[in-house]
């Protein structure tokens, strides 16, 4: 049996396949379908089509590693060579994200210093850009692949229960977190040439 937050991320995964590749009059129907499963019916569609996790001898691939590989559609935030930061689409707060290692971890004791720097490098940016009171980090493990949830809270609010964003809401956040502040180049003032500096010239003679 999987538990609750596994078959949200299945939703959250299969949800994002349907985006990047089903046809557009399409779509609704078959979010609100995969979206209205239960937790039973979601298990059965898994064993169905192969979902259930890496197994490199059957075929079968988690979906963190499809989105770490480029094949599931995601609004990243940042990338490095050990790991991807991505915009929850199924977020408790605002800005919500999580960072997948793109190797298939299994604990958070494989997560390598490197990884956690940069998940801490996204929280603070987080925390900076949408001026979050503070940003909680956690670890979860879902298709026994280990993942980083980076959830921004902006006041004494505990995070909210999951819902569905838009898309172009995500890519929103994206934009704003990604984009940079202009430095202003402030002009030199005119130096103020006090009457004794200016330059004295002799009368003309004629």
């Amino acid at each position: 049996m999987i538990s609750r937050e596994q078959v949200e991320k299945i939703k959250e995964g299969i949800v994002g396949q349907i985006e990047s590749s089903f046809p557009e009059e399409k779509k609704a129907a078959a979010k609100e379908e995969i979206l209205s499963m239960t937790d039973e019916e979601i298990e059965e569609f898994i064993e169905k089509n192969s979902l259930g996790g890496s197994n490199p001898e059957k075929g079968q691939k988690c979906i963190f590693c499809s989105i770490s590989e480029g094949e599931t559609e995601s609004v990243s935030i940042g990338e490095i060579s050990e790991a991807i930061a991505v915009l929850e689409i199924n977020p408790m707060s605002d800005a919500h994200s999580i960072v997948i290692p793109k190797k298939h971890v299994s604990s958070k004791n494989e997560i390598s210093k490197i990884i956690l720097d940069f998940a801490d490098k996204i929280s603070k940016k987080l925390k900076s850009k949408f001026k979050a009171k503070e940003v909680s980090i956690s670890f979860s493990n879902v298709f026994g692949h280990e993942i980083i949830n980076l959830i921004p809270i902006y006041g004494n609010e505990k995070p909210s229960e999951k819902k569905a964003a838009k898309k172009e809401d995500l890519l929103e956040i994206q934009k704003k977190f990604l984009e940079k502040k202009e430095k202003v180049i402030s002009k030199p003032k005119a130096k103020e040439i006090k009457n004794s500096e200016k330059l004295w010239l002799p009368r003309r003679i004629p």
